[in-house]
């Protein structure tokens, strides 16, 4: 069948009868035919925005060849399990792996599931109750159920990213994700996703268990042969420990069980919040968005010098039409992150814009040893929580009085819910990583022009972006570098960054388990 690469109008390159229409009128398209878009892209360099597609005619209606899992029956439920602690994206990929392998994966969550979970968001929001076990971050799906449910990754060695995409979409996400340049799923959409993905795992024999909190490792002589719950021991003939980067009693319990961690640079800083249509106003350079046209987004990065150190300053997880949300894992602390529904239809935009921290840069927490940037990372998130009012109010200053030192007197609208509260956010935040926000917001309003505006307004503290904590691995096998048996996996250990690079993770460390199970069933 052919393959067309076509430049096209908007209005072609979102609307299928549209684009049918187009394909028609070039000769490109015969009665009876069908059009599979194989990627899309917008290009809006230019003031005439245009759509890159590359697309393919076929005689069949188009349809995702699903991979080998969704083709064949499994059934694990008498199989040797693989023990599995975290149900996040690399938690039920790791499943799902481990299935295919012919191993019964057990799966401990400490949170609830997704239906139970909503109360402890909603607790969050109004009440601003944290719960330490349910929330943004913990719980079935883990912190990307409720996110923008980006997909995008630069990772391209830990597996095949279409097999994840077929897998989300073989479970209801929508096909798009298979061409977009820019694939998402939205907030809406992902708890449904997600439990999908856990129903299918237990159909082939496999357990989830909610509520169930590890608190201990069985270690016998260098080897993990299990762990403990609230609950009871569980054993198995490997541990994935998939716990997500913001589980602190787990690097605390490595560190009491002289299992081998390490301190990882991160990134602290603030989200941000813009009017939707001033974004759009900027990025695609007219007045109104093409009724076409998703809501725009945009990727900011500047190196900043400070005492003769240069340091990044980034937007991170930027969510066109979003929402803020508070994604404080435990009573005490303030932690903001950004989500967006499918459609990406609110009047506001957000990202996350951070400073590069390197273990140099917090001379004072080097007290704690390998925990120290997530005890500096701890106490930025504390202060954030004093300067709200000590609760889930979030300290915020418009971005212009920010960077010229001068505390708001009154603040914007917000899709923060529990609601903002003027602060001087460079004493919020520490003195370096205010000095170059500060530099780099000069930075990114000569690059974007009217993104330095007071129409914006910075809210903190963005402060987990990634793991503060590394726990090293064998590079091929990904087994624990000193004990066997344990294979730290994904965002909690260091190793990835989103949903997709987290799920192919996960895959990865089961195949490094099955090979050990292989190894030691052809000894006996």
């Amino acid at each position: 069948m052919p393959i067309l690469d076509l430049i096209v109008t908007p209005e072609v390159g979102f609307d299928s009868a549209n684009l049918e229409a187009h394909l028609k009128q070039l000769g490109h398209l015969d009665k009876g035919q069908y059009v599979d878009i194989l990627r899309r892209s917008v290009d809006a360099r230019q003031k005439k925005i245009k759509i890159n597609l590359r697309v393919e005619v076929r005689d069949t209606p188009p349809e995702v060849e699903y991979v080998e899992y969704f083709k064949e029956d499994h059934n694990v439920k008498n199989a040797d399990p693989v023990i599995i602690v975290g149900a996040g994206p690399a938690g039920l990929f790791a499943a799902i792996k481990a299935i295919e392998g012919g191993l019964k994966p057990i799966i401990l969550e400490r949170g609830k599931d997704v239906r139970a979970r909503r109360r402890d968001l909603a607790a969050i929001n109004k009440e601003h109750i944290v719960n330490p076990e349910s929330n943004y971050c913990f719980g079935e799906g883990g912190a990307g159920t409720y996110s923008d449910g980006k997909l995008y990754t630069r990772s391209k060695k830990r597996g095949s990213i279409r097999r994840v995409f077929e897998i989300l979409v073989a479970h209801g996400a929508t096909p798009e994700i298979l061409f977009e340049a820019h694939p998402h799923i939205g907030t809406n959409k992902l708890p449904k996703l997600v439990t999908a993905l856990r129903e299918a795992i237990e159909a082939a024999g496999g357990e989830v268990h909610f509520n169930t909190k590890v608190t201990d490792f069985i270690l016998e002589n260098g080897e993990m042969k299990g762990v403990v719950t609230e609950k009871g021991e569980v054993k198995g003939v490997a541990v994935v420990l998939a716990t997500g980067h913001s589980a602190r009693d787990i690097f605390r319990l490595c560190q009491d069980k002289k299992i081998k961690v390490e301190a990882k640079p991160f990134a602290l800083g603030v989200r941000i919040e813009h009017p939707q249509q001033l974004i759009d106003r900027i990025q695609y350079k007219c007045e109104d968005r093409d009724e076409y046209l998703p809501a725009s987004a945009y990727s900011l990065v500047s190196q900043t010098t400070l005492k003769g150190k240069e340091r990044g300053v980034f937007s991170f997880c930027m969510c066109p039409g979003g929402f803020i949300v508070p994604a404080a894992t435990s009573p005490g602390e303030l932690v903001v992150n950004g989500m967006s529904p499918s459609r990406r239809d609110s009047k506001y935009a957000n990202s996350g814009l951070v400073v590069a921290v390197e273990l140099e840069d917090i001379p004072e927490f080097h007290k704690y040893g390998v925990l120290a940037a997530m005890e500096f990372q701890s106490a930025v998130e504390k202060q954030a929580w004093k300067m709200g009012g000590k609760s889930q109010v979030a300290p915020a200053q418009k971005m212009v009085d920010f960077v010229n030192g001068k505390v708001s007197d009154s603040l914007l609208d917000t899709s923060y819910q529990p609601g903002l509260q003027s602060a001087d956010m460079a004493e919020v935040l520490p003195s370096f990583i205010a000095k170059r926000l500060r530099q780099g917001f000069q930075y990114f309003g000569k690059k974007m022009r009217g993104y330095l505006t007071n129409e914006a307004q910075i809210i903190g503290v963005e402060s987990r972006t990634s793991s503060p904590v590394r726990i090293p691995r064998d590079r091929e096998t990904c087994e624990h570098v000193e004990i066997k048996r344990l294979f730290p996996c994904a965002e909690g250990a260091g190793y990835a960054g989103g949903i997709v690079s987290a799920a192919m993770d996960g895959e990865r460390c089961v195949k490094g388990v099955l090979q050990l199970y292989k190894t030691q069933h052809s000894k006996q």
